[in-house]
């Protein structure tokens, strides 16, 4: 018998979290049309100073709908959207289901070169894309196909006549082109057309949600609306949300957790969702005052921008207390200062786009504890309903005792089916519903997890091996450190050393050296593990979602 078999966790969480939840017998497209019945004037999207009510948003959704089949789309193809957070990432989404499609959503960040991977990947035949992205990205990557249908809106089509154009999008002035629809057009042409909306099943697909997975180039991860349903329902018992909360959507709704902790968890309970394009610390504390945001979960990069912003104090944000923060490590004396700048607690969440976002929950109003052997925050207690285990890096059919280390495994409603079109791959990762998810980690006695690092991320000094979580904690004790992280590089004695980068809080910049960092590391480390360079940056590379991006860092 398995040490997990008896998943300590379960007698941890407070008594309010029930050990497993119902399976989902509604899709994500009920959640939301239920509260279109219950509640049609509720506020549903609050698209800076403009609110939307769920009749509105599902009469636009109705009126896209009804357009894609038109335009040929069946149940099972793959629609690509492709925006920022604004209210058509939503409607686009609700009108993608409603006939039976998937969506597939992309960061508009992507070049050109990469958007044809994806679409030919997903064998994607429709796009719904902002016009800009459309000019600076889309354009080049569709050329010459004539299989491809493009929509077209602005990141402005969403607000109201008379309102104020926000700072951010002054410079995007709505563009139309001869190649493409445009979606307000649609929405005006098909308003009174019969949507037909298709019944969706909850093993249906929702979301072709592309990652890099444990190993090779990107994959798409197979997300159905039970996965997302059932996570949402996770987040509701765990983080003890009502219909009283209001969501921040600062998690990009093109990423696993801006899709389950913004948008499915708002459908589950009817929550307005605050929106604002991109993230920028100044729209987001005025509207997080303005609409008193209660919850969200963000990448711990958004929290420190939050406590950085030098008129933080002129905002009332005293009702966001269900701050959440995970895709990245969370060190412990950051949770602290942001604390202390603004009486706030941030809680931990640890998930993968396979997990469909949670796969770890700390229950609000619980302080997760500190592994003291490495100083690692944890990411919380396995989400109810669901398994976890720890196996040997090396072996994965080997169990490693509980508080030791080895690679994480999980199973249970939330984890994905598989990866889109790639056998291979899928069986790589998943074995009888296990998921392998490549990251170390432990689980203690009382089942809280703690995320070590990336295998692939291992550094291997001279025989030994560094964590680069290990000095990256020690790096943020100094403070003057602002942002750390670390990566190994070539050494021709050692096979690998060890380099940080470090960006510096403002009032130290050209005050503290690398040379300084390297001697507080050496007096409070092991001497294999203290890095041999430091490198003062401005800011930490990183994806949309916060996590770093250690492969450009070697690259530096």
């Amino acid at each position: 018998m398995s040490v997990y078999d008896e998943k300590p966790w379960l007698k941890t969480y407070p008594a309010w979290v029930p050990p497993s939840l119902p399976l989902p017998t509604q899709s994500a497209v009920d959640l939301f049309e239920a509260v279109v019945r219950e509640q049609p004037e509720s506020p549903c999207l609050c698209y800076f100073d403009d609110v939307y009510s769920y009749r509105e948003v599902s009469r636009a959704a109705s009126a896209l709908s009804a357009a894609l089949k038109d335009l040929g789309v069946k149940p099972g193809d793959r629609v690509i959207i492709d925006m920022q957070n604004i209210p058509q990432i939503v409607i686009a989404s609700l009108g993608v289901w409603m006939r039976g499609a998937i969506v597939l959503p992309l960061n508009p960040m992507f070049k050109a070169h990469e958007l044809e991977y994806y679409i030919n990947d997903g064998d994607a035949h429709v796009i719904i894309t902002q016009d800009d992205v459309y000019a600076s990205m889309v354009k080049e990557a569709v050329e010459g196909r004539k299989d491809m249908t493009v929509i077209t809106t602005s990141p402005r089509d969403f607000l109201r006549a008379g309102q104020e154009i926000p700072d951010q999008l002054k410079g995007l002035e709505k563009k139309t082109f001869p190649a493409t629809l445009d979606m307000v057009e649609l929405l005006a042409r098909y308003r009174d057309r019969p949507s037909d909306a298709l019944k969706v099943q909850t093993e249906d697909i929702a979301f072709l949600v592309y990652t890099s997975g444990t190993t090779g180039p990107a994959k798409g991860a197979m997300i159905t609306h039970s996965n997302v349903v059932h996570n949402s329902h996770v987040y509701a018992e765990v983080c003890r949300l009502d219909r009283s909360d209001v969501v921040l959507g600062v998690a990009p709704l093109f990423h696993i957790t801006g899709i389950v902790a913004h948008m499915i968890i708002a459908f589950r309970l009817g929550l307005p969702i605050v929106l604002f394009h991109r993230f920028d610390p100044g729209d987001c504390l005025r509207l997080s005052e303005k609409y008193k945001v209660t919850f969200t979960v963000a990448a711990i990069t958004v929290f420190t921008a939050l406590m950085n912003y030098p008129s933080l104090s002129k905002f009332d944000i005293s009702s966001f207390r269900k701050c959440y923060s995970g895709g990245a490590p969370v060190p412990k004396g950051m949770v602290d200062r942001f604390r202390q700048a603004t009486g706030i607690t941030i809680y931990n969440v640890y998930g993968l786009t396979e997990s469909s976002s949670p796969a770890t929950l700390t229950p609000i109003e619980v302080e997760g504890p500190v592994d003291e052997e490495s100083g690692a925050l944890s990411v919380g207690l396995p989400v109810p309903g669901h398994e976890a285990w720890i196996v040997d890096a090396a072996d994965r059919n080997r169990e490693v005792p509980i508080g030791q280390e080895g690679e994480l495994v999980l199973r249970g409603p939330g984890i994905t089916c598989g990866y889109w079109r790639k056998p291979e791959e899928t069986s790589h990762a998943i074995s009888d519903g296990r998921f392998f998810t490549g990251d170390i980690a432990k689980i203690d006695e009382k089942g809280w997890v703690y995320i070590v690092d990336r295998k692939k991320d291992l550094i291997n000094v001279s025989g030994f091996k560094v964590w680069p979580r290990d000095v990256e904690d020690v790096l943020y004790k100094h403070h003057a450190v602002k942002e750390t992280a670390v990566v190994g590089v070539p050494d021709s004695y050692r096979g690998e050393t060890v380099k940080a980068f470090v960006s510096l809080r403002d009032e130290f910049k050209e005050k503290v050296t690398g040379e300084e960092l390297i001697e507080f590391c050496k007096e409070r480390m092991a001497a294999f593990k203290y890095p041999r360079q430091v490198e003062i940056i401005e800011e930490i590379p990183k994806t949309t979602s916060g996590k770093v991006l250690r492969r450009v860092l070697r690259q530096l």
